[in-house]
């Protein structure tokens, strides 16, 4: 442990000693004091009662700072209580009568949601990329979390909490506090709410300053698992519930799903419309500008997909509703009719005001998108993202496993919230689209699958964030010496398009694929990384992504760094629990990097591998 210590101090010592001198016009900056600022995602903070309420039938009231989000005895012990700290008017967003709840604050919020014995690995958040910082010897001042309430629109996070000025101030505090700028590590809606973050800024700083704000306060974006064109898990939440595991039926969890006004914030959208701005406050004194519209492209109306593999939405309704005559499916009088909706219909309102008649929440969330959504000020954050333009961006997604890209709805003449069942899933897997019966179903798919939560087509946006030439490197996930690796440079890609690599894998192995762009855009990189079978949740608890995100601060602080980014031809492990004991050779495995040094209460061979104190050194090997 001695030594495991010391190879941490070295390391930090090296971060601290390793500077550049500042030219004056930003180009070179001091890495050494570079910070993180975590935003997590949906669901990813804490959420503290602050009202007192007494829970009839029940031993366990609430107080202030009790624990809402998340307290699985409350819920268990005291469910409708639970609900009414939890749910929202779902059209002026305000808080329950009898209680109200907030975000906690700080690193504390973000760990563990349940802490406890049983509760907390359970619950466990960003716990593993916290301890993986410390283990690394990073200061307690130079990581942030900036948690905010998941339950509400972008518009009112701001009007009811001064989010995004609150955010603006924690860059500027760890700018001034480390004296360098930022790394940002936002996992899945925090996306989303940094996406909006900066469209916000441009309302705040003068246009001449905006990129000077951004080149000083922040060095990299780190975009985890962002649904960048929706998500469609949203619809099975919105229409039928989604438990996301909690003791909790589906119809609760619509109910309270629904009540939030961050539901709209992930439905799917059309890659191929946008909406004009609407106000231009620099030049208009924030008055509005003409009348915003939502346009698309004829790509749009070619495909009627709006580019995702297949319809999202088919949904069963009574014949005797008034519906668009493209939408029409085989129409029988007195027969239900089927209806099917694209990412577009969705996202413009088509799909709610078709099933208002029949559903008591499509009037409350129409509204909700035309307000915080369709009609926002600042942005419409249901249309494609562009690259933003912060120095060095990294959209990183798991890839390859089976996930939800359309359903099947019908009535299931129960009263709300359960008035709908599921009838059928439709999934992609290994580029084919198949239904829960298994049967291969038509459409568009991409040549992977997505995270099991989030498409690949939705992920893997931020490939058009890249320019006309890329590199592509495709190399195991765990520890290897680099045979296994494959090249292939300045490879062609076309805006719109995937980029598929025409390379060979293993199907024992778990890969990792980078690619990565350093010229389209003069002093900036941009790089996206596939990493194989990694789940949406938990890819942030992801040992091989922060191995890789170490290796890149490490080869940004280096002022010997050769190449743009860090190199791909072996990795070796980086920590004492990287090294295991090979029983084929009766040795620890990767003699290069460990060696077997048995310390008190070891219980196992693999325990006693530990890191030569040489690794410090062998770090070089990654620039």
């Amino acid at each position: 442990m001695a030594k495991k210590r010391l190879l941490c101090l070295s390391v930090l010592i090296a971060l601290l000693a390793v500077t550049a001198g500042d030219s004056g016009d930003g180009s070179e900056l001091d890495y050494s004091k570079l910070s993180g600022i975590i935003i997590p995602g949906f669901a990813s903070t804490q959420l503290r009662a602050w009202s007192i309420l007494d829970c009839p039938y029940s031993p366990l009231d609430f107080n202030p700072l009790d624990l809402v989000w998340l307290d699985t005895t409350k819920l268990l012990s005291a469910v409708n209580c639970w609900l009414k700290c939890m749910l929202l008017d779902p059209y002026n967003q305000t808080d329950h009568p009898d209680c109200k709840s907030r975000p906690d604050s700080g690193l504390s919020g973000i760990t563990e949601l349940d802490p406890g014995y049983i509760t907390g690995p359970l619950s466990s958040v960003w716990k593993e990329w916290i301890k993986w910082c410390i283990e690394f010897g990073i200061e307690a001042n130079a990581i942030m979390a900036v948690p905010y309430d998941w339950r509400l629109s972008p518009s009112m996070l701001e009007e009811r909490d001064l989010y995004f000025h609150k955010l603006k101030l924690t860059f500027e505090t760890a700018f001034k506090l480390r004296g360098g700028p930022s790394l940002v590590f936002a996992h899945s809606l925090g996306n989303n709410v940094f996406r909006y973050f900066l469209e916000w800024l441009k309302l705040e700083i003068a246009p001449k300053h905006y990129i000077q704000w951004l080149d000083q306060h922040i060095h990299a974006y780190f975009a985890v698992a962002a649904p960048l064109l929706g998500a469609t898990e949203t619809i099975e939440a919105t229409l039928s519930g989604f438990t996301f595991g909690l003791p909790v039926s589906e119809g609760t969890a619509r109910l309270m799903f629904n009540s939030f006004a961050s539901s709209l914030w992930m439905m799917p959208f059309s890659k191929y419309c946008r909406t004009d701005n609407k106000y231009c406050k620099h030049f208009s004194g924030g008055k509005h500008v003409g009348t915003p519209s939502y346009h698309c492209d004829e790509k749009e109306f070619k495909s009627n997909l709006s580019g995702w593999p297949t319809k999202i939405i088919n949904i069963e309704i009574p014949s005797t509703l008034e519906i668009p005559e493209a939408n029409l499916s085989g129409m029988e009088c007195g027969l239900p009719t089927q209806l099917s909706f694209s990412a577009r219909e969705i996202a413009d309102g088509s799909f709610f005001k078709a099933i208002e008649d029949y559903d008591p929440d499509s009037k409350r969330l129409l509204y909700q998108l035309e307000k915080s959504y369709l009609g926002d000020p600042v942005l419409n954050p249901l249309t494609p993202w562009d690259r933003p333009p912060i120095k060095n961006v990294f959209c990183i997604y798991g890839t390859n496993s089976k996930t939800k890209v359309g359903y099947y709805f019908a009535p299931s003449g129960k009263p709300y919230p359960d008035n709908w069942i599921i009838t059928d899933v439709v999934y992609e897997y290994e580029g084919s689209l198949f239904s829960r019966s298994g049967n291969l179903v038509e459409g568009n798919p991409g040549a992977i699958s997505g995270d099991e939560t989030v498409p690949y087509n939705s992920l893997s946006w931020c490939k058009n964030w890249m320019g006309p030439k890329v590199n592509i490197t495709r190399a195991p996930q765990q520890e290897h010496d680099g045979s296994d690796v494959q090249i292939d440079l300045n490879v062609e890609h076309q805006h719109g398009e995937d980029i598929v690599p025409n390379m060979t894998r293993s199907p024992r192995v778990k890969y990792i694929t980078y690619y990565e762009d350093s010229e389209s855009l003069p002093g900036k990189r941009t790089a996206v990384w596939e990493l194989d079978k990694a789940n949406h949740r938990n890819i942030v608890r992801s040992p091989v992504l922060m191995r890789e995100l170490w290796l890149e601060m490490w080869r940004d602080i280096h002022p010997d760094a050769k190449s743009q980014f860090v190199t791909k031809a072996k990795r070796g492990p980086l920590r004492d629990e990287d090294c295991y004991w090979d029983y084929g050779k009766a040795r620890c495995a990767w003699a290069e990097y460990c060696e077997y040094r048995y310390v008190f209460g070891d219980v196992h061979l693999g325990q006693s591998c530990r890191l030569r104190y040489t690794s410090a050194d062998l770090l070089l090997h990654y620039l």
